[in-house]
């Protein structure tokens, strides 16, 4: 997150196309950097850096993550290595009325250019250290290396971490065992919606088919009723939030007091999406009416509008949206595992609808109401395949990069000093994607054996900071995945329509996405006319 803002004086210049200013303020941010580039203080034990001129890296750096980051390393031949970025500090002015919410930025003093050192590590020893340190804040390296939603003051800006632990035990509210249970059915009833507008047989871009399933699912979780019932606010909510995500740009999370058009398109788009969320919690409030979602359990703890709305504006974008895209991905170039993991669904049908379902005859809306009476313990233990199957799409599929910043005293981290204020990355290609740990990294192979090493795998997060949403986010995954499984058979295919082979590789440079390295494929479906009704699950 980065502070963000629109003050009527940039609004009124970029209004009048004057790019005469911003030409000028371009040339003076190059002259800055081309400064501030010299400076080079080194600690005696800090980490090599890296030869090249710094603006390079740090274009790199924002442009092709994955092979800047595996080429420090060749170039080092070091398990650390470090370079420098570039970032303005600006001081926030507080709206002076919430109501009408306004984004600032205060440009009456100068901007202060701060040179952040940005240590890369890896190996097994650095690998420990980073995810042990006590000092190393999750939070602020979040804030000044990614550029997900912008500073909302009273909403995300400078969030005290009294209301972040608020923030981190409603979410734990969400995953408890009789909440979970009453989403089982949300869910699948959603997804069951959702499937019924597909043709009886053709193909889709799984990155936009299933990231809305996914999506839809995430609303249900974590926003209220008022939001996830409409499929026109989902709808909406999508659109506003691909505008972010297009918003995000080198330039806006380098420079975000700058007014380019990436800039002025997302504070936009994150002021609609706050006024959506801002306008269903007045509805509920105004209404009185009580509704069983996450929205009511902050109401009836007391939580303030800012806590609210903060939660569901940035867990809604926290988890990876590929994940269950590549999972359906994988699964349409391995008819062995696809078929595996619609037996075990298929199982767990048999094993816990008989007493619920008396017609395996009737219509297919059915099929929701069959996996919905299906336990949460069911759900959680008795889906090895679907496990294995989740376990293997995140190491391969999630270009995730572990970003610290140590806001403790001077720290180490295998044998190199990390003084405060460093930036601390761990990249998990460093594990996943490491043929001594995994041989054949880039093959889906989800019955591999699992290395021994500490941290061997990093899926879900590990030591200090794990994913708070993994809970909810595999059981999201399995009932999506069970939806599909047992009303359809697809294929993977390219854009040619050709059956993939080889497999897709999952691009680790596009790390919102992770759409393939080779271009666009496809899923290629039909409907099965016998779905679960079949022979084979029919009770006897």
């Amino acid at each position: 997150m980065y502070p963000v803002g629109v003050i009527t004086l940039l609004q009124f210049l970029w209004e009048l196309e004057l790019p005469s200013i911003f030409v000028l303020v371009t040339l003076g941010l190059l002259l800055s950097v081309l400064f501030l580039c010299r400076c080079n203080p080194r600690h005696q034990d800090a980490p090599p850096t890296l030869p090249r001129f710094p603006l390079f890296n740090i274009l790199s750096f924002f442009q092709r993550r994955h092979d800047f980051l595996t080429w420090g390393f060749k170039v080092t031949d070091q398990r650390l290595f470090q370079f420098r970025l570039l970032h303005v500090c600006q001081t926030l002015v507080d709206p002076a009325d919430l109501r009408v919410f306004e984004f600032v930025l205060t440009l009456a003093h100068p901007l202060p250019w701060k040179q952040n050192n940005v240590v890369v590590v890896s190996g097994e020893r650095g690998r420990r250290d980073f995810f042990s340190a006590k000092g190393l804040d999750l939070q602020e390296g979040f804030r000044i290396l990614t550029g997900a939603l912008p500073l909302i003051h009273g909403v995300t800006a400078e969030l005290r971490q009294q209301r972040v632990a608020r923030i981190y035990k409603r979410l734990a509210n969400v995953q408890r065992n009789e909440r979970l249970t009453e989403l089982i059915p949300e869910i699948l009833i959603d997804g069951r919606r959702l499937l019924q507008s597909w043709e009886k047989a053709g193909s889709f871009d799984p990155f936009d088919k299933i990231y809305g399933l996914v999506f839809q699912a995430t609303l249900r979780c974590l926003t209220c009723t008022e939001i996830a019932g409409d499929p026109e606010v989902v709808a909406r909510l999508r659109q506003l939030y691909e505008q972010v995500d297009r918003g995000t740009t080198p330039a806006t999370v380098l420079f975000p007091w700058f007014p380019s058009p990436a800039m002025l398109s997302k504070a936009r788009a994150t002021k609609q999406i706050y006024d959506i969320i801002v306008n269903a919690i007045n509805v509920r409030n105004q209404s009185g009416v009580h509704m069983n979602d996450t929205l009511q359990i902050f109401l009836d703890s007391g939580d303030e509008l800012s806590a609210i709305v903060g939660f569901m504006m940035g867990l809604v974008t926290a988890g990876s949206r590929s994940t269950a895209s590549w999972l359906l991905l994988f699964l349409g170039c391995h008819p062995k595992w696809r078929n595996e993991a619609r037996a075990e669904v298929k199982n767990l049908i048999m094993s816990h609808t008989l007493e619920t379902i008396s017609d395996f005859n009737s219509p297919r809306d059915s099929t929701s109401t069959a996996l919905s009476s299906i336990p949460l313990c069911a759900w959680e233990r008795e889906t090895p395949v679907l496990d294995m199957l989740i376990h293997e799409t995140l190491r391969i599929a999630q270009p995730h990069i572990a970003m610290r910043r140590n806001v403790g005293p001077e720290t180490h981290i295998d044998g190199k000093a990390i003084p405060t204020g460093t930036l601390v990355l761990y990249p998990f290609a460093s594990v996943h994607l490491n043929p001594a740990m995994y041989p054949d990294p880039w093959k889906f192979d989800p019955a591999r054996s699992q290395p021994k090493a500490d941290l061997a795998y990093l899926g879900w997060g590990g030591g200090r900071v794990t994913c708070l949403g993994a809970r909810l986010a595999r059981l999201s995954i399995k009932l999506l995945t069970a939806l599909l499984l047992v009303d359809f058979d697809f294929d993977t295919v390219d854009a040619s329509g050709r059956i993939a082979d080889p497999p897709p590789i999952p691009n680790w440079n596009d790390a919102l996405s992770c759409r393939p390295a080779q271009g666009q494929f496809f899923l290629k479906y039909k409907r099965l006319d016998s779905s679960y009704w079949s022979s084979e699950t029919r009770p006897l």
